[in-house]
């Protein structure tokens, strides 16, 4: 094994040493290798980026891999009576130990403005909602674990709204009075950005300070349901290993909580099950053109290695005549389009790390939907150096068996 590794080592050290004496032919080869693995290797990574983005933007949709949607319903068309199922929750929530789990209600709040009174669409969810959907905030936070203590309700609105209001520092704690005939003031703690279609005033509210809210505003002789009249939804974000267990059994407890007659789906709904990547075919023909770029650069390199096994043909019978087998000769000459190679992909692929890793890419391609942009990925820079290294032993095969057949002799005709 020493052996072995004393000859390899002393290949690729002899190889470095040709590569330096005919630096100046092989460099323009080289360059193409280089370009080649550097598109190969970016392609990859920017491939990842562009996944990453398709994730969050379809969990900002449906949630993050595995988000449950539970809904239950009489199997008489009435509603399953909104006390038994909400205890029936957060005694599942809690006896199968899941922190991510989040009510979403729709609800239109009205709230005092100059211009009269203005009917906000507003969703009503728990606080790890913001971590289920990726919520991007653009100033202030996200909702904190105690905001449900507080007596005066935290919102959180679209920048549609903030700009309406004429964008007032989140620091100063900004106040929103909330209509109806018991009104109530709201703080504002966050803002996040609106879509390129969305032109109307729009917010987040906790569910509890907004079921304390409409029941305040209905007065005492109410329903006992705090959302009548809007649709709950119930989610849960849970690990994907056991996902199907946990919703089997989810589904097992909630129905035997609302009794006969009613029925309880869970049903997983984020994009993440489907397992599609739709940037696989563009990722496949990009690669390809890069491959194709890579063997044209193997090419030039053939052709110059070709041109110096002729010039050292001397060089190579005079160290036959010295005890060089042919194997250690053809090794040899491999070895130098090898090294080549793996000298020009390690440069193809520091320049992709810096193209990829640069904040103008990231703010080109995240298109400011990404907020956990993915390292540079190690398989790409793998991938580059192993196909770098596979374009050297094929370039180097022919050269090598021209120079194998370099006999004793010729070093005497040359």
């Amino acid at each position: 094994m020493s052996r072995l590794l004393t000859g390899l080592l002393g290949a690729v050290l002899e190889a470095w040493q040709e590569l330096r004496i005919h630096r100046t032919r092989v460099l323009l080869s080289l360059i193409g290798v280089a370009v080649a693995v550097c598109s190969l290797t970016t392609v990859v990574a920017l491939g990842g980026i562009l996944q990453q983005s398709t994730a969050e933007l379809s969990e900002r949709q449906s949630g993050r891999p595995a988000t449950l949607y539970v809904s239950a319903y009489r199997d008489d068309g009435g509603q399953v009576d909104a006390e038994t199922l909400q205890t029936a929750w957060t005694e599942t929530v809690s006896r199968y130990g899941i922190d991510y789990a989040s009510r979403v209600v729709n609800a239109s709040v009205p709230v005092d403005s100059p211009n009269g009174v203005l009917s906000v669409g507003t969703q009503a969810v728990d606080q790890p909602y913001g971590e289920m959907h990726r919520v991007r905030i653009s100033e202030g936070s996200w909702f904190s674990a105690d905001d449900d203590e507080q007596l005066a309700p935290r919102v959180i609105v679209n920048s549609v709204f903030w700009d309406s209001l004429g964008q007032p520092a989140l620091d100063a704690h900004p106040l929103l009075s909330l209509g109806g005939d018991e009104g109530t003031t709201a703080v504002i703690v966050g803002v996040y950005p609106s879509a390129d279609w969305e032109t109307e005033p729009a917010m987040f509210m906790l569910a509890d300070q907004l079921a304390a809210f409409q029941q305040a505003d209905a007065g005492a002789g109410a329903a006992t349901d705090p959302f009548a009249g809007s649709s709950v939804q119930y989610e849960l974000w849970v690990p994907t290993g056991d996902w199907e267990a946990l919703a089997a059994a989810v589904k097992r407890d909630l129905a035997a909580a609302v009794g006969d007659g009613a029925t309880v789906d869970v049903q997983r709904q984020d994009a993440a099950q489907y397992g599609d990547d739709p940037f696989l075919v563009t990722q496949m023909i990009v690669g390809g053109i890069a491959l194709l770029v890579l063997l044209l650069g193997a090419l030039g390199l053939v052709n110059i290695a070709l041109v110096t096994v002729k010039q050292r043909v001397r060089e190579i019978g005079i160290r036959r005549s010295f005890g060089a087998t042919a194997g250690r000769v053809f090794f040899a000459v491999m070895m130098e389009s090898v090294v080549a190679t793996i000298a020009a992909g390690a440069v193809g692929v520091a320049a992709a790390i810096l193209i990829v890793q640069s904040p103008m890419v990231h703010d080109l391609v995240g298109q400011g939907l990404v907020t956990d942009f993915p390292p540079f990925p190690v398989d790409a820079a793998v991938l580059g150096l192993v196909a770098a290294s596979a374009v050297g032993a094929l370039a180097g095969i022919l050269p090598a068996l021209v120079a194998v057949r370099v006999k004793v002799i010729d070093a005497i005709r040359y």
